[in-house]
């Protein structure tokens, strides 16, 4: 019988000592995604180059062996305000912390060098690929008519692929419906003091990850952090926002974004001090848009990004 990619599911739980299975299970820790890409084996591959009294390959040997896994879940809260959302342990084992005040709100921030560690069950069809101490990036994706996302990667030791059932009594209850992101649904936004209509929104946290294959020492590291990201919006009016002057003149601001209306599912994005650059024109509808790439960067330190569920 085939493998069915239908039939994939993906449990993470955060681990007490990093790098040390943590055991997720289908009941407790099922994360609910789409579009996942699993590279079970990935490799830096050192050649013999022997030298024969005939031509042909040598053989190569695998050097660095670790896994890799990206996919997508849904931009939504918890369903209660002051309660982590079901993607909280991802999002911390991106080099994020996690701030909770009850019934208010949740804040995640950027940190510099604590990083928590999950362990990763991805299971395809009765195939079992486990990941661990995995370390992680992540980028948001708000386009509007679409359901706004967070793109994930991974990277974890390698285990052996077993041939192990899929886990019974999964559990997605905690993952909630997500909202389409349009003119009801994310009513507030800005950049730089300016506010208009918005296309699409990227914005990337581009940790900085490498594997670290040394003797004695194997594993994965963030080196560092360079968040961007993107905007695509309709053309303004000068006297709207003179968008040249900001680029010519290396002018930094502030982005917020709003998504989301009801308590428990509102998700708010800021940034303190973004700087635009390469902006381009574009034509949606006959309409003229304007693009630009985004750098994202720190203020005092270790708060380029503040992600508030609430």
């Amino acid at each position: 019988m085939p493998k069915l990619n239908r039939k994939t599911v993906l449990l993470v739980k955060t681990e007490t000592v990093p790098g040390t299975d943590s055991v997720p299970t289908g009941g407790a820790n099922a994360i609910l995604v789409k579009s996942v890409t699993i590279q079970p084996l990935v490799a830096e591959n050192v050649p013999r180059n022997l030298i024969r009294a005939f031509f042909g390959n040598s053989e190569q040997l695998p050097a660095g062996i670790h896994s890799e896994l990206d996919f997508e879940v849904e931009l939504a809260g918890s369903g209660a305000a002051g309660t982590a959302p079901a993607w909280g342990p991802l999002i911390r084992a991106c080099g994020m912390s996690e701030t909770i005040t009850a019934a208010t709100d949740v804040k995640y921030a950027p940190v510099t060098g604590s990083n928590e560690t999950v362990t990763i069950y991805a299971y395809i069809d009765g195939l079992l690929h486990k990941l661990l101490g995995c370390i992680g990036t992540v980028a948001f994706d708000i386009t509007a008519k679409q359901i706004p996302v967070m793109r994930y990667k991974f990277l974890g030791t390698f285990s052996p692929v077993t041939d192990t059932a899929n886990p019974a009594g999964v559990d997605y209850t905690k993952f909630k419906r997500p909202s389409v992101a349009n003119k009801t649904n994310t009513a507030a936004w800005s950049m730089q003091g300016y506010t208009g209509p918005l296309q699409a929104l990227q914005i990337d946290l581009a940790n900085t990850l490498v594997w670290r294959s040394l003797i004695g020492y194997e594993g994965v590291a963030q080196t560092d952090r360079q968040s961007s990201g993107s905007i695509n919006m309709e053309l303004t009016t000068v006297a709207s926002k003179d968008w040249w002057a900001t680029v010519r003149d290396v002018v930094t601001g502030a982005l917020s974004i709003t998504h989301g209306t009801v308590a428990g599912n509102i998700i708010k994005i800021d940034a303190p001090a973004v700087q635009m650059s390469n902006l381009a024109y574009a034509d949606q509808d006959g309409v003229a848009m304007m693009s630009s790439t985004l750098t994202i960067n720190p203020s005092v330190g270790n708060d380029e990004l503040v992600i508030t569920v609430k």
